[in-house]
């Protein structure tokens, strides 16, 4: 039988059987007998395989050894787990972000606690302004469009109903790195989001959204990418189809308009 996951992975990501089969060293005839055959490769391919498509190895093949694998391998992707976000170090942020050479994502409703931070401003200039070996870090924000029913929901479920007001102040605190770096790129979203998420390359930070209470009391957890573990990727995917599905901001919601 067809191995239709591994086409759809391989689809999904943009790749041919010849890109992958060059990315793992082996021969692409090779690749499509797994794919039209569904044979099943050694399982140094396999994880090779789902880290070039960035899944977890069980989405592809049914092995009861990779189910064990797999989670032993998610468990490792968790560096720590904070009960409540106001536990996180404070320097944690700016150290993870700091490291980040390619990707820098934020997605959130208001994550206003960023925005009034000045040091993570300063960092977001820094990333956009010098381009590393691995040329300029990608730096995109992700926040709630005010007007959404989402948005509005969300400030009930937290208590206060005025999640709105927050994003507002967080693009007000966002407007000079706007007006003065089109290179940061900015963007709202209507999304129900279960989770904010803070990425710097393999590198995540997950808040929980727990209804009835308000980011900063939720929990937090430290994740770093490991190939073939596909926890770290669950997320980094929800933030890629967020982007996706989220409208560019404009200067007029900068202005509050």
């Amino acid at each position: 039988m067809s191995n239709e996951r591994l086409r759809s992975a391989l689809l999904a990501r943009g790749m041919t059987v010849q890109s992958l089969a060059d990315e793992i060293g082996v021969n692409p005839k090779t690749v499509e007998r797994w794919i039209t055959q569904g044979k099943v490769p050694y399982r140094r391919h396999q994880y090779a395989t789902a880290s070039a498509l960035r899944v977890g190895v069980t989405t592809l093949w049914d092995d009861s050894r990779n189910t064990e694998s797999s989670a032993d391998l998610s468990k490792a992707e968790i560096i720590t787990v904070y009960p409540h976000r106001h536990l996180v170090p404070s320097g944690l942020w700016h150290e993870m972000y700091g490291r980040a050479q390619q990707y820098l994502d934020v997605l959130v409703y208001s994550g206003l606690f960023l925005s009034e931070d000045p040091r993570f401003l300063e960092l977001l200039r820094q990333k956009v302004e010098a381009g590393g070996t691995m040329g300029q870090t990608q730096v995109r924000i992700l926040l709630g469009d005010p007007d959404c029913a989402a948005v509005r929901q969300r400030g009930i479920d937290e208590g206060h109903g005025i999640m709105d007001g927050k994003i507002r102040n967080a693009l007000i605190n966002y407007r000079p790195l706007f007006d003065s770096h089109p290179e940061i790129r900015f963007r709202l979203h209507d999304s129900t989001l279960y989770n904010s998420l803070y990425r710097a390359d393999d590198e995540i930070l997950v808040n929980t959204h727990v209804y009835g209470v308000p980011a900063y009391l939720a929990p937090v957890l430290h994740l770093r990418r490991v190939p073939g573990g596909g926890l770290f990727e669950t997320y980094a995917n929800s933030i890629e189809q967020t982007w996706g599905g989220a409208r560019q901001a404009t200067e007029a919601d900068f202005k509050g308009a």
